[in-house]
């Protein structure tokens, strides 16, 4: 009679330590501060804490459109937080957002700062305290909430199920990694479809629906994303890919990936952000320094 190696659940779960894959060091089932450490505040009203990972991209290229568009009162400092090291844990951080995930945004251009987390729920505040990239008609306000939504709602499945298995479990699994996929599969089907009738995923306007999807479902296409490109066979989607490819084009969004990038090419990181012409002088020294 052989052995089963099906996993049978335990009555009541324990936490292991050892089972949490790439990420088991900053992984635990309790909320909170884990250390005392404090914000740094720059010298604009926006301050943000955050890292490249595609909900953190969302912000930044959000933050570089806004600036692009003409606002200044967009300009903003990014501080560069470190997951693998748990900085989201820090006291000051968790001020900020409780749930210790980037992004997080602090506004001090009013009497009493306002903290938002949570990344779509900062470019819908920053749509509507500057007043664009957010239909303001009633169905095209709710064609982009929508979508948005779909976001938030689909990535956890391409993240934290189908990037998670594929990419950084400490064993590769076939049932997970079939049931993740097969699902990205299907949401990248649902946006093709939707984007062989528009120009832009809500229709022939670039919004922040646009700027939220792109960073997930076009680094996918793009192959940024897992090194999955290939597996998922993400060139069946035309539509998607000529979405993506017009997208990566647009100078606000290659300076958004740049920020709090702390991996890829050296020449594609811009580990801080205070001024716009950080991009220009940042330097080799520079970065290594920042390391």
């Amino acid at each position: 009679m052989s052995e089963s190696n099906e996993y049978v659940p335990p009555k009541v779960w324990t936490w292991d330590k050892e089972s949490g894959g790439q990420f088991a060091n900053i992984n635990r089932p309790i909320s909170g501060a884990t250390h005392d450490k404090e914000l740094p505040v720059g010298r604009h009203p926006l301050q943000l804490y955050s890292l490249a990972t595609p909900n953190g991209v969302k912000v930044t290229i959000m933050l570089e459109e806004l600036l692009a568009l003409g606002h200044s009162g967009a300009e903003y400092d990014a501080w560069l937080i470190r997951i693998g090291n748990g900085d989201q844990f820090g006291t000051g951080f968790v001020d900020v957002n409780p749930n210790s995930k980037i992004p997080a945004l602090v506004d001090r251009s009013t009497a009493t700062p306002i903290r938002v987390f949570e990344s779509a729920s900062i470019l819908f505040y920053l749509a509507e305290k500057f007043g664009t990239l957010l239909p303001t008609d009633l169905a095209g306000r709710a064609e982009c909430m929508s979508w948005l939504f779909w976001q938030m709602g689909s990535a956890p499945y391409l993240g934290g199920g189908f990037g998670h298995f594929y990419a950084y479990a400490p064993t590769k699994q076939e049932y997970p990694i079939n049931r993740f996929a097969m699902e990205v599969k299907r949401q990248l089907d649902v946006l093709d479809k939707r984007l062989a009738e528009n120009q832009f995923v809500v229709g022939d306007e670039y919004t922040i629906a646009d700027i939220a999807i792109w960073p997930w479902y076009g680094g996918l296409v793009e192959g940024w994303l897992y090194g999955a490109a290939e597996f998922l066979s993400v060139l069946d989607y035309k539509h998607v890919r000529c979405w993506a490819d017009e997208i990566a084009k647009r100078p606000a969004v290659q300076r958004g990936r740049m920020v709090n990038r702390v991996f890829g090419e050296p020449s594609s990181q811009l580990h801080e952000r205070h001024d716009a012409t950080d991009f220009e002088t940042r330097t080799q020294d520079k970065l290594v320094a920042e390391k």
